[in-house]
């Protein structure tokens, strides 16, 4: 491609800055086995940096250059359906004119009529609000604030179930969220972090800040397909799989909303340069401010604030870990689901801080009946996960049934023992993360129904 001048000198300064890297495309997916269609896909037309469509009608973004490199390794040649907005998208894909969603979190509503992919980009999400607003430790904890969100989206969907406190506005797109917080208009919005650093730098909104992170609520974007479609899943999760970490994070950092165009008049470079250098400096600040606020909340996304346990951001983060491992060298691994019965009981008849107090002393018992290389951690509520390496099903079960004798003996309130109900799960061929997370958690609910303060396992 050949640049003007002028074009070449603003890039230059532009990269010298660290401001500007030019977006890759991937390579188009190679073509399907003789007499296979293409694979139809619709995507969110208006979600930059992760997708969109220009003018033309070409799938742009993170999302569109992972597609595209997960369908080409796949072996799936793939045929995007133009859509005026993501819930033309969803309303395509529901009626059968899609075959794939593109970058999307798995919902239980969306799972009525979807399969998805193993994660092809997990991307964390943040509060946004004014520079003016409070940083926010617990969005639970909020009375009277309104949270303005993208109608349609995964986000307002669990925003909506997890914190009812929430007055939610939904609006039409991530701008006219972002739009309605500038102007106080709108307490906070939650976006991803990618999003929110790409829309804030690309509008100026510089009255915009990161006051907060949700744990456990990171954006894990799949491929959603049809449920007719199960062979066409597992095709494409071939292709995630084969996709690296190096080669996301290079796409990732590929996109930015700056871009050069040719034939540039020379006699207006300079001012053009000028205009840059005040963009650049400002985001280099605005960068600043973000590190500086992303290094407090990663301590803060890590570790559950009442108990100091890893809480469920980080417990996924090992567990990938300890996956990746355990199916790489054919070892071990077993996980132990607890959950405290009865523990509304405790919170109606003795307040919420002694329900807090009753969490603590049980975080505090099951450290000190695990092991070292056991990675215990808050799942969410009364629910706590155990990570055991090294471990099969019969050793797991021992674990969790010295836990439960531990908890009933020393954990007592009123004369009454507090007792716990445990699921355990262990590592079997083919099992995902979430397969494994399913059946530990099924076997919880058993020890439920039979009658709770016991301990059930569920085979590989």
């Amino acid at each position: 491609m050949l640049w003007s001048h002028g074009a070449a000198r603003i890039l230059a300064l532009l990269g010298a800055l660290g401001a500007v890297s030019l977006a890759a495309r991937a390579t188009a997916a190679q073509a399907p086995p003789p007499g296979e269609p293409a694979a139809t896909v619709c995507v969110d037309p208006d979600w930059p940096p992760y997708d969109s469509l220009d003018a033309e009608g070409n799938h742009e973004g993170i999302g569109a250059d992972l597609l595209r490199l997960a369908a080409e390794r796949a072996g799936v040649a793939l045929t995007v359906v133009p859509t005026r907005d993501w819930n033309e998208s969803l309303a395509a894909s529901h009626a059968g004119r899609c075959d794939i969603l593109s970058f999307l979190n798995d919902t239980p509503q969306r799972r009525e009529w979807l399969v998805f992919t193993d994660p092809l980009f997990i991307d964390p999400n943040v509060v946004v609000t004014h520079e003016d607003h409070a940083f926010i430790p617990d969005l639970a904890a909020l009375t009277d604030e309104t949270m303005a969100l993208p109608e349609g989206t995964a986000i307002e969907e669990r925003v909506r179930q997890d914190f009812p406190n929430l007055r939610i506005v939904t609006t039409r797109d991530e701008a006219e969220a972002f739009a309605l917080v500038s102007k106080k208009k709108a307490d906070m919005t939650m976006r991803s972090l990618t999003v929110a650093v790409y829309t804030i730098k690309k509008e100026g909104w510089f009255n915009l800040k990161i006051a907060g992170q949700v744990p456990g609520y990171e954006n894990q974007l799949r491929l959603g397909i049809r449920k007719d479609k199960e062979a066409l899943r597992e095709r494409l999760d071939i292709g995630v799989h084969a996709v690296s970490a190096a080669e996301r994070a290079r796409i990732a950092n590929s996109h930015v909303a700056i871009k050069a165009q040719m034939g540039i008049d020379t006699s207006v470079v300079a001012k053009v340069i000028g205009v840059f250098s005040v963009i650049v400096l400002s985001n280099l600040f605005w960068i600043g401010k973000l590190r500086h606020a992303n290094r407090r909340l990663l301590t803060l996304s890590r570790t559950d604030s009442l108990t100091g346990l890893a809480n469920r951001a980080h417990l996924n983060e090992r567990f990938a870990r300890e996956l990746d491992r355990a199916t790489r060298y054919g070892r071990p691994l077993s996980l132990i689901m607890i959950d405290i019965d009865h523990f509304k009981r405790i919170n109606d008849a003795h307040g919420h801080l002694e329900g807090d107090r009753t969490l603590v002393a049980l975080a505090g018992l099951t450290r000190a009946n695990t092991r070292a290389t056991d990675i215990v951690g808050r799942w969410g509520g009364e629910e706590f996960l155990i990570l055991c390496p090294e471990t099969d099903l019969i050793e797991a079960r021992n674990l969790a049934e010295r836990l439960r004798q531990a908890i009933r003996k020393h954990l007592v309130l009123d004369g009454e023992p507090t007792t716990l109900s445990a699921g355990v799960a262990t590592l079997g061929p083919g099992d995902t993360q979430d397969s494994v997370l399913r059946r530990a958690d099924e076997a919880l609910y058993r020890a439920k129904n039979e009658g709770r303060d016991r301990v059930c396992t569920s085979p590989s």
